[in-house]
């Protein structure tokens, strides 16, 4: 349990860096737009797919990989808490397209891309 722990926590530190700098280098546009926050879910949900596909492929899934790299990595990398809060304050703010342009974008493309990086590695 402490093995897993630690592997989660190295990942997490890992990927919660990578997300403030990917954030920090896509600057908001000025529109009220998350788009560092889109960029971040897109690209974790399709390294996500990524790699479960190369852990399936292998049969390694239950291997520290995929613990450091799925629940640690992507875990601290995506930031779907942050986009929930973002999604909030465009529907409190009275942006609703912004909202539900963010919202579909995001489920939709990301599921398609976890499902792309899946295929791409299977």
């Amino acid at each position: 349990m402490i093995k897993a722990i630690l592997l989660v926590g190295s990942g997490s530190f890992i990927g919660g860096a990578a997300r403030y700098f990917v954030s920090t280098l896509m600057k908001d546009t000025g529109s009220g737009f998350p788009l560092g926050t889109l960029t971040v879910n897109l690209a974790g949900c399709f390294l996500i797919g990524m790699l479960y596909g190369l852990f399936a492929r292998f049969s390694t899934t239950d291997s520290s990989w995929c613990l450091l790299l799925t629940t640690g990595l992507c875990g601290g990398f995506t930031t779907f808490s942050t986009f929930a809060n973002e999604s909030l304050k465009m529907l409190q703010s009275g942006n609703t397209w912004g909202f539900i342009g963010y919202v579909a974008v995001s489920v939709v493309v990301g599921v398609a891309l976890t499902a792309l990086g899946y295929m791409i590695v299977k």
